[in-house]
């Protein structure tokens, strides 16, 4: 049984650092919606909210992608052409 826990506990240190996240006032019609859409992917509530957070968290990063797409220098003429060139292709 010893031998059990120290197992368990050297495998538990090679996991990711998780933290507990609790989100309050959540409006019933929202709670439903998301207890629907667990039910229909055949997932607990809880795993279907983190994969919903997960995806969400992941979208964070497309602003800065966006804004740093503003920087590139592309004028109206090059659209054209490349307009243009395209549509020669064809």
């Amino acid at each position: 049984m010893l031998l059990l826990r120290l197992r368990l506990l050297a495998a538990s240190k090679q996991l990711p650092a998780m933290r507990t996240l609790y989100i309050r006032h959540v409006p019933d019609e929202v709670a439903a919606g998301l207890e629907k859409l667990a039910a229909q992917a055949g997932l607990p509530l809880s795993t279907f909210a983190l994969q919903e957070l997960t995806e969400s968290a992941r979208r964070a990063d497309n602003a800065e992608l966006l804004n740093a797409l503003a920087s590139v220098p592309i004028d109206r003429a090059n659209i054209l052409e490349a307009l243009a060139e395209s549509r020669a292709e064809r």
